[in-house]
């Protein structure tokens, strides 16, 4: 019993330390323009960011290379995932705690008045190795806001560091599990910035 309450209490302090893991910097300007705003385009960019220590390219060709020799085709399978995962599984999570925390709906909208881009830098894809390791996975952002119209100027700059992915329990043995995770994170807290606006 007593190990019981040991390990709960151990749990708590994790989901604690990994709820309050994720960072935003205020670099220039200002999200304020987004007050009293009832919709907002967000644009996701997923060019030039790093996968842990290795650029994207190269750790897809390693993890697919990986994979294949385990399996003829599964690497493949991995890498067509690896990209779909954005559309299907990141950005759905992202908009999801985004739009309850913020009060603004926000998706692909090309005629509202303001843009959010979401530029993925890096993304820690973690691991799971079931009853001996787990690295959480994580991604950090640069997060701009700009005028629909006039995308090349910024209003306001943020950055966010360390959106932790991870499930309670530990049943995160899919890389997008982990991941769509940490974009769901992501949204959460910039959505509650933005509601204290």
């Amino acid at each position: 019993m007593k190990a019981i309450k040991q390990f709960m209490i151990a749990a708590l302090v994790l989901v604690a330390a990994t709820a309050s893991a994720q960072k935003l910097k205020e670099d220039e300007g200002s999200f304020a323009a987004l007050k009293g705003q009832s919709k907002v385009n967000v644009e996701f960019d997923y060019s030039n960011f790093m996968v842990g220590k290795m650029t994207e390219k190269d750790y897809l060709e390693k993890r697919t290379k990986e994979l294949n020799e385990k399996e003829a085709g599964r690497g493949d399978k991995w890498k067509a995932l690896w990209v779909s995962d954005r559309k299907n599984r990141y950005e759905p999570h992202f908009y999801e705690q985004f739009n309850k925390q913020s009060g603004i709906t926000g998706g692909s909208f090309p005629d509202a008045k303001y843009t959010i881009v979401v530029k993925v830098t890096r993304i820690e894809p973690g691991f799971n190795i079931p009853m001996v390791m787990q690295k959480n996975a994580e991604n950090d952002t640069q997060l701009t806001l700009v005028e629909t119209s006039n995308k090349g100027k910024a209003l306001g700059k943020i950055t966010a560091t360390k959106a932790v992915g991870r499930t309670f329990g530990g049943n995160d043995w899919d890389t997008g599990v982990r991941i769509e995770e940490s974009f769901e994170l992501l949204g959460k807290t910039l959505g509650k910035y933005i509601a204290k606006l």
